[in-house]
């Protein structure tokens, strides 16, 4: 009777301000935000199997035996000045005699680098980037109980930055390995590795993005965790002390962190380390194409229902893919069954198919799904380039386009067999994209170009309120550009 006595006695207004304060009050443990975790414990014991990484590589040093005095004044200047001055003041002009029993230029190991790595086996298999091992005469791994021990390099690969090692050795401690797919933004995540030498620092951060696409063979994990150099090769851990990434790369401008990392999915790197463990080296499979995003106004233009998919670019001449009739223009939205959520999963799901395998890709072309079977070969070493002409231009229409047919030597260096034109100028509405002249017009609103008189006949068909989409090819590599409709 006293708490309704007093709401009775109280002004209006400040009953309502009464009222406010005792609901917040109230339900104040359902407003605070949970405070972070204590990884203590977790970092205690994934620590003994984060190791420090440094690298040697054999370095030359000039041969002063013509003057005695000249090679001690010479070895006692900074490397940069021998290599300038006293190789010159050695031999200026290439003609001093040569002794008939010259010795062999002095190889001297010298730091090349430091980075990171871990254990993945109790049997002394380590972890690190390609980056932090590359071109490397020796590698120490120090152990967090100061133990060093020189480690052969079982292989590396530069696609997907992923380097394994194996020191010499039973009981290892070793990092238990998640799974980086059931990783979730906002969710804590650990660092552990050696920037600038400081070998076990931890950082924390959360996940800021789950399959960043930055233009590297795999999408990646990115996070805020602080990483700088020297971390490269480091685990990523999840707060059950699992790893699950391999920290990679940095977006910076100063070479030091600003909150945005980058980490390798380590089921992708366990799957490479694997078969480097086996054979020494990567084999991947070849599909033959080269692959971008859809944006909206592709997809609205190609009459799909949302913008996944991988939009096909260029087909290689002589790939699996035109041998299974993939042609340019087409969106790949499944390969062998999994769905193409973007235009970076297809690169990783080719990788991942073995060599001489058949698999099934659903298309979408020219507004209909199609599907197709691709026999897989072994990925090529070399890439294929081609060279680009740029016409004359001669009077434009409607579109802002001027074309003409394709000679004999632009369909060998495009690898346009049939169809397309050549755009030899731009103007009006064209002028507003990237299209330049020398491009290669291949469809319109996915209509394939014959020639230039085609090109005429669709020209004169298409409703100039509306947006056209058109499939450009500059040198091998085709694009998709939305032409915004006439004002």
């Amino acid at each position: 009777m006293i708490f309704e006595t007093c709401f009775m006695r109280l002004p209006m207004k400040q009953l309502a301000n009464l009222f406010v304060v005792a609901c917040l009050s109230a339900g104040m443990h359902t407003l605070a935000w949970a405070q972070p975790a204590d990884f203590s414990d977790m970092v205690e014991r994934a620590d003994n199997a984060v190791v420090n990484v440094r690298t040697f590589e054999k370095a030359s040093q000039p041969e002063m035996d013509a003057l005695p005095w000249l090679g001690e004044f010479c070895r006692s200047l900074p490397p940069q000045l021998q290599a300038e001055l006293c190789n010159q003041l050695n031999d200026p002009r290439g003609q001093r005699p040569q002794p008939k029993h010259r010795k062999a230029p002095e190889q001297k190991e010298v730091p090349a680098g430091t980075g990171s790595g871990f254990l993945i086996s109790e049997d002394g298999y380590v972890m690190t980037n390609h980056n932090v091992v590359d071109g490397a005469s020796n590698i120490i791994v120090t152990l967090a109980d100061k133990r060093e021990f020189k480690a052969k390099l079982i292989g590396s690969d530069e696609r997907t930055d992923v380097a394994l090692l194996k020191i010499e050795g039973k009981g290892f401690p070793k990092l238990p390995i998640g799974d980086p797919d059931k990783l979730r933004k906002g969710e804590w995540v650990v660092a552990i590795g050696s920037p600038f030498g400081l070998n076990n620092t931890v950082t924390a951060g959360v996940v800021s993005a789950k399959a960043r696409d930055t233009g590297e063979y795999l999408p990646l994990i990115q996070s805020d965790v602080a990483v700088n150099p020297g971390n490269s090769g480091g685990p990523l851990l999840n707060t059950r002390g699992e790893v699950v990434g391999i920290n990679s790369q940095i977006l910076s401008r100063t070479g030091g962190s600003i909150g945005i990392s980058f980490a390798i999915p380590i089921n992708e790197a366990m799957r490479v380390s694997e078969e480097l463990r086996l054979h020494g080296k990567i084999t991947r499979a070849w599909l033959g194409v080269r692959a971008g995003p859809i944006t909206s106004e592709m997809a609205e233009s190609m009459k799909l229902d949302k913008t996944g998919g991988a939009f096909v670019a260029q087909v290689i001449e002589g790939s699996p893919a035109e041998r299974a009739g993939l042609q340019s223009g087409d969106v790949i939205v499944q390969f062998d069954g999994k769905t193409i959520e973007s235009s970076a999963d297809l690169p990783r799901l080719v990788g991942a198919a073995k060599p001489g395998s058949t698999v099934s890709l659903r298309l979408w072309r020219n507004g209909a799904s199609k599907t197709v079977m691709v026999t897989l070969t072994k990925m090529p070493s070399e890439s294929v380039t081609a060279g680009d002409e740029e016409p004359p231009a001669p009077k434009t229409n409607a579109l802002g386009l001027a074309v003409k047919d394709l000679s004999n030597e632009q369909r060998q260096a495009s690898g346009v067999r049939e169809g397309g034109v050549v755009i030899v100028a731009v103007e009006g509405r064209a002028s507003r994209t990237e299209i330049a002249a020398g491009d290669l017009l291949l469809s319109i609103n996915n209509v394939r170009v014959n020639n230039a008189q085609h090109f005429n006949q669709l020209i004169e068909k298409l409703d100039k309120q509306r947006s056209v989409g058109l499939l450009v090819q500059r040198g091998r590599l085709a694009r998709y550009l939305v032409l915004p409709a006439a004002k």
